[in-house]
């Protein structure tokens, strides 16, 4: 299976206005399902609505989501105010996802997944420059000692927050496991060698939180499926899978599961890795190169013994011009074989 709702989203004549109802959502999760043949209703991987929710609630107009980034770190003042409003509604796009979770748990015979970006990935979308503060840290000085330290730190705390209301909240509508999305904790905005010298900037940053989060699943009966789609070392895969212990682990592309098979517990279920990302383009990715690439995957993980669920290394995205392109490789990979 892909992770291939934004797929069938867009064979409906308004997309964008299902991504505000939660019941017409719910019903594309359900298609997607059923589609390609899984027990999984995995929604759409929109990871702008925790940002959003987060800046809402702290009386912040930005004119452009994706561009707004804190000039300086977030006050005392601003973690007790988002704390505080744990319980405010929420948008209607991110109540509407919300709902989606819910028409899947309470309709259907599915297994209703909730989704949600990552504390780490959050933290870099409210920084200009999230790698500096981070090598900053990574070589010993502290939020005392730099301004972009602190920076980073309280907007990680200020993104925790967030995430963990919207994780609440589709726990609280019925989801069973939880697909968190952590793109960004990869080796580009945090440096192997500092964490190979002994650096905590790993543990600190990326699995601290996601121990915190983890618990709370955990004392909720629902499952991890961890997701980092970002390019990796074999040290974070194994803390990824040993540490934060997934029920589901989804890697990129850059990866060789039957390689990292090695570095995971047979009770994680290892998730991927077709090279969806590059389905649009036949010079690229050719139709036969993908069922080549399909057969291998499945070969190699059989013969490796590990769990393994043949999927997609991200979302695999609608994209207007190449859409029938990406839907043909998308059955040759997934449905055809």
């Amino acid at each position: 299976m892909p992770i291939g709702a934004d797929l069938v989203l867009h064979e409906l004549p308004d997309p964008e206005a299902v991504k505000h109802d939660g019941l017409t959502l719910g019903r594309v999760i359900e298609a997607t399902a059923r589609r390609f043949g899984t027990p999984l209703a995995i929604p759409l991987m929109d990871l702008t609505l925790e940002k959003a929710d987060l800046l809402r609630r702290l009386g912040i107009a930005a004119g452009s989501l994706e561009e707004f980034r804190f000039a300086a770190a977030p006050s005392e003042d601003d973690l007790e105010r988002l704390a505080a409003s744990q319980d405010a509604p929420f948008s209607h796009r991110h109540q509407a996802h919300i709902g989606s979770v819910g028409y899947i748990a309470a309709s259907t015979d599915l297994l209703p997944v909730g989704m949600s970006i990552g504390p780490f990935s959050l933290m870099t979308k409210l920084l200009t420059d999230p790698i500096t503060p981070i090598a900053m840290a990574g070589m010993g000085l502290t939020a005392g000692e730099d301004p972009g330290i602190l920076l980073a730190e309280r907007s990680l705390a200020l993104a925790e927050v967030a995430v963990r209301r919207s994780v609440v909240a589709q726990v609280r509508v019925g989801a069973q496991a939880v697909l968190v999305c952590e793109p960004a904790a990869n080796r580009v905005y945090l440096s192997p060698r500092q964490i190979e010298a002994g650096s905590d900037i790993f543990d600190r940053f990326v699995i601290q939180p996601h121990l915190r989060l983890k618990a709370l699943l955990d004392s909720s009966g629902v499952d991890l499926i961890f997701h980092d789609c970002g390019e990796l070392t074999d040290f974070m895969v194994r803390e990824f899978a040993e540490r934060l212990d997934p029920a589901i682990l989804s890697l990129g592309s850059s990866r060789r599961l039957w390689e990292d098979a090695a570095l995971a517990p047979k009770t994680t279920v290892l998730f991927g890795n077709l090279p969806t990302r590059s389905f649009y383009s036949d010079a690229a990715m050719p139709l036969e190169k993908v069922r080549a690439m399909a057969a291998e995957l499945v070969a190699r993980m059989r013969a490796c013994g590990h769990p393994h669920v043949l999927g997609s290394e991200c979302d695999v995205l609608y994209v207007p011009e190449s859409a029938e392109t990406i839907r043909r490789k998308v059955a040759a990979a997934f449905l055809d074989h």
